[in-house]
């Protein structure tokens, strides 16, 4: 490693933030320039509304490109030249957990480059918004939404989700933050993940391996998904297992969009096979205005946000911190991309 180490902050961070990259060790130097990385629409938001740069930006941001020896996220924009346009580029800690479709649609994962995911930085947000999307059907939430646009008084008799099965699918950092959610409020859980392998989980839950899901989709009240994007995981609730569901099932993806059958699951809820389903991911992003998920009762729209809080990049970058410090001292890093998984 050379003397210097050249950091390139490449989305936007609050100035206190930055000071804390910049606070880790004498060694590093940290290239920001927010007016010359897209405006966030949004707290926390790592994508923006791209800048028009005039000729001298593009010029300073093509230099803060070349001088990169590390970067705190992607090139805005042309991720997929980055090796080109970053030539001593070694290391890029991302700022989102799942990145397996993005480096294998750019090319990047067929690069030398190290990536760091922010895997676990999300996964308290998304726990609680599963639980969110289980009780907003269990409770009757769209009930009680319309009794009340009615001014309509009228008791009812609701249900419990204390007591039903919970199945997880995915136990990674989310997955297992979802397990010991469900867990706590006094669910059956059953925690779904690659065969042949151990996962650390809420001692309360039973694991159970991708194998057995056909059969454990008869028993299951609300179903989770939760695993990253891979060949194997491509399509994993299709139409044949939304089938298998127990009658009145609720669904929740809080992993990608590609996931599930959505035709197969809009036929479901329409003809009550399911009770619900709570959705932050879909097939096409944004949704399309004409998708028939926008207007059916019993589906939650989520536009692929319940990962993002306000304390999100502040975490990220405790991370970042964290990781810059073990690259310096020659230790393995966090959350290090696995190109033969994935993520």
């Amino acid at each position: 490693m050379s003397a210097r180490l050249g950091v390139l902050i490449a989305t936007y961070l609050e100035p206190d933030l930055v000071q804390r990259i910049v606070d880790v060790d004498p060694r590093i130097d940290v290239s920001y320039e927010p007016d010359i990385v897209p405006v966030p629409r949004y707290v926390c938001d790592h994508t923006g509304t791209p800048r028009e740069l005039s000729p001298a930006q593009q010029d300073r941001w093509e230099r803060a490109l070349a001088g990169a020896d590390v970067s705190f996220d992607f090139d805005w924009q042309a991720p997929a030249d980055l090796p080109a346009r970053a030539p001593g580029l070694r290391w890029v800690q991302a700022t989102s957990a799942g990145i397996g479709g993005f480096v294998q649609r750019t090319g990047l994962d067929r690069t030398g480059l190290t990536f760091t995911t922010a895997a676990g930085i999300h996964a308290v947000p998304l726990a609680e918004f599963a639980v969110l999307g289980a009780l907003h059907f269990v409770k009757g939430v769209p009930h009680l939404a319309a009794q009340q646009a009615a001014h309509r008084w009228q008791r009812y008799t609701t249900s419990r989700l204390a007591g039903r099965t919970v199945t997880v699918v995915g136990l990674g950092g989310i997955g297992r933050q979802v397990v010991a959610s469900f867990a706590a409020l006094g669910t059956r859980v059953l925690a779904v993940g690659r065969p042949g392998r151990d996962y650390p989980v809420d001692a309360a839950a039973s694991v159970h391996s991708t194998d057995e899901l056909d059969d454990l989709l008869r028993w299951t009240d609300v179903l989770v998904l939760c695993t990253p994007l891979t060949e194997l995981t491509d399509g994993l609730l299709s139409a044949e297992r939304i089938a298998k569901l127990k009658p009145g099932a609720i669904v929740v993806n809080i992993g990608r969009g590609q996931l599930l059958d959505e035709t197969a699951l809009v036929a479901a809820l329409r003809g009550g096979a399911l009770a619900g389903a709570a959705l932050d991911v879909f097939a096409t992003e944004p949704l399309p205005a004409e998708s028939p998920l926008w207007d059916l009762p019993n589906v939650l729209v989520s536009p692929h946000s319940a990962s993002t809080v306000d304390t999100e990049n502040a975490a990220i970058t405790d991370l970042f911190c964290e990781n810059l410090r073990r690259y310096l001292d020659g230790r393995e890093l966090r959350n290090v991309y696995q190109r033969e998984l994935g993520y």
